[in-house]
């Protein structure tokens, strides 16, 4: 605990940013660290995304795609020390097809603007463009949401060394099951049975090598069961307080997700437990199998009990091994050239926004 020259007690500086003044001369200073969920695609990570949205404090657009390809394009731009190429840059976040800004509903000239008079960083530039999203509703601080980050923490680690992670688990035969219905999923079974058991390994590294307040995690099943609870846990690990809009989050949907996204019509009512273990109706007695053979231990190692399927036909599960081993492969070649990158950047990665970024600058 710190203490203001005048007398008043504050918290922890190196972990805040906004003060708010309350009688008696005391004040307390709340977070502003970005707020990054990850999960398993149809863990429900939409939902949670509306959840925070609803925070009085915390702003959580839809999902945007200039985030992990700004990062490695980010030779492309040069050294943002020079404004020419934060202009390059903030433009490409503006006008690029895939980067979808036009989401976020901002002035597109006037962020622009915002990242040339910005800190001269790649995490700046894109933090700005979160941080002007919360500004649209009066909200100090930002996160946001992609389930596929999970394979990007150490790169928005780089780009945000301050962020505080939530990966929202759900029981993997139900996101199989889900992704199998899902328009834009274009893959089969075994790359699905892979995709969950990729993100709780993934999830278990995180929560082994990040601090205790950086790294959290929590069940879709008991987050749709007692909602508050589960919240109330939360917002503790966030350094916020519990609002209860946070168990209806069906009252910002229409603000936060596009109407084109026919796969979150869910979103759009109640917080429910109605698809809870859905995949015994969705899918094949084999995909049981396969599941229950493939992601036994981790399945019960996250509280999920086993029907006792019989096991996976050897053919089934040599598919999941395949497609397991590529898919490693493919991320081993990009992490060595990400890593060899490195020693030739144009510039700092980091962002220079928040307390604790700045607190970070100072210190170098």
């Amino acid at each position: 605990m710190a203490v203001h020259p005048d007398g008043i007690h504050l918290a922890d500086p190196a972990a805040t940013t906004c003060l708010t003044e309350f009688p008696r001369g005391f004040v307390v200073i709340k977070s502003d660290r970005p707020i990054f969920v990850i999960g398993c695609p149809r863990s429900g990570t939409t939902m949670l995304q509306l959840m925070l949205h609803s925070h009085p404090r915390i702003g959580v657009p839809p999902e945007t795609r200039f985030v992990v390809p700004g990062y490695y394009r980010r030779f492309v731009f040069g050294d943002l020390r020079e404004e020419v190429n934060r202009r390059r840059l903030g433009q490409w976040i503006v006008t690029d097809k895939d980067t979808k800004f036009k989401e976020l509903k901002l002035d597109g000239d006037r962020f622009i603007e915002d990242v040339v008079a910005g800190p001269p960083t790649l995490g700046s530039a894109i933090g700005i463009a979160f941080r002007s999203y919360a500004e649209q509703f009066g909200k100090a601080r930002w996160g946001d949401k992609r389930p596929s980050y999970y394979h990007y923490v150490d790169i928005l680690l780089r780009l945000f060394p301050d962020a505080q992670f939530i990966h929202l688990i759900r029981d993997g035969r139900d996101c199989v099951a889900s992704l199998k219905e899902m328009p834009w999923y274009t893959k089969d079974v075994f790359h699905a049975v892979n995709n969950w058991a990729e993100a709780i390994d993934f999830g278990r590294r995180h929560a082994k090598n990040l601090p205790a307040d950086s790294y959290y995690e929590l069940r879709y099943e008991d987050l749709t069961r007692d909602p508050e609870t589960e919240l109330r846990g939360l917002c503790g690990f966030l350094g916020e307080e519990y609002d209860p809009a946070m168990s209806e989050p069906c009252h910002v949907a229409r603000q936060a997700i596009p109407q084109n996204r026919v796969w979150h019509l869910n979103t759009h009512g109640d917080v429910t437990t109605a698809r809870t273990g859905s995949w015994k109706a969705r899918l094949e007695p084999w995909e049981v199998s396969l599941c229950e053979t493939v992601l036994a231990e981790r399945l019960t190692a996250n509280g999920y009990e086993l029907t006792g399927a019989p096991k996976a036909d050897k053919a089934h599960v040599t598919a999941v091994s395949k497609v397991e081993a590529k898919r490693r492969a493919a991320r081993r070649r990009k992490d060595l050239r990400d890593r060899i990158n490195r020693f030739r950047e144009p510039g700092p990665v980091a962002a220079q926004l928040t307390t604790r970024q700045l607190g970070e600058l100072a210190r170098v």
